[in-house]
């Protein structure tokens, strides 16, 4: 083995600062999300002071994986986390609405148990709820690993910049990519293979807003492509499926692609 490279290695290793992996960000998420809805926790409480101290272990946690997020006060981070914990009946209560919207959005689901447990779509929207939160408090590093957990698990992409309201669904959800600086309003429902996307992906356009605002009520369906931060779908609109758009769409309109010169 070559030693210079081996003295590479030892020396990128001991440079590179400490951050926490993958899988301790992920379990942490996943008992955040088991405390929240009973139906994912394996574990049973027998009363309110043991949910009490799960939740402050989970906070105990969370300082520990904020090991890679550089402040000049240390002290930050406790205020970071005790901020965070103090959202988290607003992140709830976001997140039983979209369970609401699923529930209403989907004939096929019978439960609210059923969408909490098996549905990818809320699995997504929980991460990214929890992962938006964070990310809004100036923590940037977890909340990506937290979308891209989620992204493994549910194959449905939702930076933790995205702006989202009430009773979101996701329906399926495979495919699904809503970018950073993407607005999305109450009610609004997607489809797999949904892209909210931008137009310039220039380094230099990093700051601006670079992704689509979606208004209340929209509902746009399978492989639909919206993109530019200037496009805005009105609302109460429905998108078709495979419907390309770069620009604004008034309020109730209805797009659908229509197949030209194919011949069977």
């Amino acid at each position: 083995m070559n030693k210079d490279f081996v003295e590479q290695l030892f020396e990128e290793h001991q440079s590179t600062p400490k951050c926490p992996s993958p899988r301790e960000v992920g379990k942490w998420f996943n008992k955040l999300l088991a405390i929240l809805f009973p139906g994912t926790c394996e574990v049973e409480f027998k009363n309110q002071k043991e949910i009490f101290e799960f939740l402050k272990k989970l906070e105990i946690d969370l300082v520990e994986l904020l090991v890679c997020h550089t402040l000049e006060d240390e002290s930050k981070k406790n205020i970071i986390v005790r901020e965070f914990f103090n959202e988290l009946p607003i992140i709830k209560s976001f997140l039983d609405k979209d369970v609401e919207g699923i529930f209403q959005g989907d004939p096929a689901a019978k439960s609210f148990a059923e969408i909490t447990r098996s549905y990818p779509g809320f699995y997504a929207i929980a991460a990214h709820r929890i992962a938006h939160s964070l990310h809004i408090l100036g923590v940037f590093l977890i909340p990506r690993m937290i979308s891209e957990i989620s992204k493994s698990q549910t194959g449905i992409d939702i930076h933790p910049g995205a702006e989202i309201g009430e009773f979101f669904c996701i329906d399926h959800g495979t495919g699904v990519v809503i970018g950073e600086t993407s607005v999305i309003g109450n009610n609004v429902k997607l489809y797999q293979g949904v892209t909210l996307g931008a137009l310039s992906v220039a380094k230099k356009d990093a700051s601006k807003k670079r992704h689509p605002t979606i208004e209340n009520g929209v509902v746009i369906y399978a492989g639909a492509t919206i993109l530019g931060g200037r496009t805005t779908v009105g609302e109460d609109s429905v998108i078709g499926g495979n419907v390309w758009i770069t620009r604004s769409v008034k309020p109730k309109s209805k797009l659908y692609y229509k197949a030209e010169n194919i011949s069977y």
